[in-house]
């Protein structure tokens, strides 16, 4: 899964907190238990001396050696056990102690990323996403086909299947999207639900307005003391798995606009690295716009999918 160096650095030390404070935990709990409970640090201490003389019958060739110390530990630890009980304490009290008992806090099983790595690195992704409050409601849990009828519905219908299908077809295969159309009929809607996809599943992604994407490009672009955040914030944006720009057209457009858009658009496709871009003007719009080499990029390299209808939000909003 695609995260940066020092996020995953970040989750390691997060896995080394985990175990420090767990270790200190149960340090806590066996000064108590052997500072109350008679007899059970005598028990404990007792296993290391009943390891070695077993050990030595085990050397001397006793074949019985291994079975009896088995036996011998097994009675140590019931011994143990009901020392803890009858002081009111839960049988495996002194048992290592995880935050997540199936990887015992090393983030992997059998050389494979735990579920609770997986869980850290989707959080972080949707983090550096920036849209992880309107996921919760912009996602296809939510989709509806209430609000569309006749030429719109059947369009929004086959907006609804390439987004679908763009998922689906993530990892194999190189795709875009280009939705377009009147305000409010899905556009920005059906971008969230590829963008929540596709963060559930450990890629990432990142979102930006179209004002929001040029100001980000502007501030870096002239801050020439620093080049080492220029040169990570223009990685992130080439390489992360999905970029989406949203309502493109709503900036005010200029020469600079114009020609940090193709770079962005141009370095993502030699990359071969998804974007969506959602927009309310029409092609013809676009083309007079912006460059036709822009144009040309977009009509050529994207799924085009025209949408329609009545403005949902306001719709909504009235009702």
């Amino acid at each position: 899964m695609p995260l940066t160096n020092s996020q995953y650095e970040a989750i390691l030390r997060n896995y080394e907190d985990r175990q420090t404070k767990n270790r200190h935990l149960l340090s806590l709990r066996t000064e108590q238990v052997y500072n109350s409970v008679a007899g059970y640090e005598e028990l404990d201490s007792s296993v290391s001396s009943v390891s070695v003389e077993y050990g030595k019958r085990m050397l001397s060739g006793d074949d019985a050696a291994l079975s009896d110390l088995k036996a011998a530990l097994h009675a140590l630890a019931e011994n143990k056990k009901q020392l803890l009980l009858s002081a009111g304490l839960p049988s495996d009290y002194l048992e290592p102690v995880y935050d997540c008992p199936d990887c015992k806090d090393t983030g992997y099983i059998n050389g494979e990323k735990c579920h609770c790595f997986k869980q850290q690195m989707i959080s972080l992704l949707y983090e550096q996403s920036n849209i992880y409050e309107m996921l919760k409601t912009e996602n296809f849990s939510h989709l509806s086909y209430e609000y569309y009828s006749g030429e719109d519905l059947t369009a929004f219908e086959r907006a609804v299947n390439v987004c679908k299908l763009f998922i689906t077809e993530f990892d194999q295969k190189y795709n875009n999207l280009f939705f377009y159309g009147t305000v409010g009929c899905g556009k920005s809607f059906l971008s969230c639900c590829a963008a929540k996809e596709l963060i559930e599943t450990g890629h990432s992604v990142i979102y930006f307005s179209a004002v929001g994407l040029f100001d980000f490009l502007s501030r870096y672009s002239f801050d020439y003391k620093n080049k080492e955040n220029l040169y990570n914030a223009f990685e992130d944006l080439y390489n992360c798995d999905l970029v989406i720009i949203d309502d493109l057209g709503t900036e005010v457009t200029n020469n600079f606009v114009t020609s940090e858009l193709f770079s962005c658009l141009n370095e993502r496709h030699i990359r071969k690295k998804s974007t969506i871009i959602s927009t309310n003007l029409s092609l013809g719009e676009l083309r007079d716009r912006y460059s036709d080499r822009i144009f040309s990029r977009i009509t050529s390299n994207y799924e085009v999918c025209r949408l329609s209808g009545q403005d949902i939000r306001m719709h909504k909003f009235h009702t």
